[in-house]
C-alpha cells in the first residue's frame, strides 16, 4: 500500500512538473535566433493593435510575464518577448492582442474568464492563509481536528486555480489559433518551415496558465509533506 502511495506521489508530481517544463522548452528553443525579424515583438503587438483599430491599447514591458490586462486594457510583454525578434517573440505577442481582440468584441468568454480568474486568485489567497494557520491552530486547541479541517478546506481551495484554468482553455485556444495564427499568416510573417514551431508556441502560450496552476498545487503537496516530517 505504502509503495502504492509513493507510485501515485511520484506519478502526480512527473505530471505536475512536465507541463511547465514543456512550455518552457518551447518557448526557449525557438527563441534563437534573437534577430530574425526586422521588428521586435513589442513592435508586432503594437502593428496589430493599430491595425485593428484598437490604438488606446497600450504595449508594455513587464516582469510578471506576458499577459493582457483588461482593465487597463494594456498587451504585457516580458523583456525577451517586447524587445526580442525571434519567432517566439513575434508569436507570443500575436497571442496577447488575440485576448485584446477578444476583450473589444466583448466576447462572452473572455468576460467569463476574468471573473473566474479573479475569483481563484481570491480563493488561492484563503487558502494560504489557511495553510499558514494550522501550526498555530493546532497548538492552541491541543487536537488535531480543527487543523485537519482547516487543512482539507486548504488543500480544496489550492485546486481551485488549476480548475479554473483548465476551463479557461478553450478561450486560450481560440486567442491562438483562431486570432494570433491568422494574423500571422496573412502577414506573412511565418515560412512554411515556421509554422509547425509556430503552432507549438501558440499551444504552449495556451497552456502557460494552467502549468503555473499545477505547479501551485505541487507546491502545496511539498509543503504538506514537509508539515508532516
Amino acid at each position: 500500500m505504502a509503495i502504492l502511495l509513493l507510485a501515485g506521489l511520484g506519478l502526480f508530481a512527473l505530471l505536475s512538473w512536465w507541463p511547465g517544463w514543456w512550455v518552457r522548452q518551447v518557448m526557449a528553443r525557438h527563441r534563437a535566433p534573437v534577430d530574425r525579424y526586422p521588428f521586435s515583438g513589442g513592435d508586432l503587438a503594437r502593428y496589430l493593435l493599430d491595425r485593428r483599430g484598437l490604438a488606446d491599447v497600450t504595449v508594455e514591458m513587464t516582469k510578471d510575464g506576458d499577459h493582457y490586462d483588461p482593465h487597463s486594457r494594456s498587451v504585457r510583454l516580458s523583456p525577451e518577448n517586447f524587445s526580442g525578434r525571434s519567432l517566439t517573440a513575434i508569436t507570443v505577442a500575436a497571442h496577447e492582442v488575440g485576448h485584446a481582440l477578444q476583450h473589444a468584441e466583448g466576447d462572452p468568454a473572455f468576460e467569463r474568464r476574468q471573473e473566474m480568474v479573479e475569483r481563484s486568485a481570491w480563493a488561492q489567497r484563503v487558502a494560504g492563509w489557511l495553510l499558514v494557520a494550522i501550526p498555530v491552530v493546532t497548538v492552541l486547541e491541543k487536537q488535531p481536528m480543527p487543523a485537519l479541517v482547516m487543512l482539507v478546506v486548504g488543500v480544496l481551495t489550492m485546486a481551485v486555480p488549476l480548475l479554473a484554468q483548465l476551463s479557461n482553455l478553450p478561450i486560450e485556444m481560440d486567442a491562438s489559433f483562431n486570432r494570433a495564427l491568422p494574423m500571422l499568416e496573412q502577414g506573412g510573417w511565418l515560412t512554411k518551415t515556421e509554422r509547425k514551431p509556430a503552432r507549438q508556441i501558440l499551444r504552449a502560450a495556451a497552456l502557460t496558465y494552467v502549468a503555473q496552476a499545477i505547479g501551485s498545487l505541487l507546491n502545496v503537496l511539498k509543503w504538506l509533506r514537509g508539515l508532516r516530517m
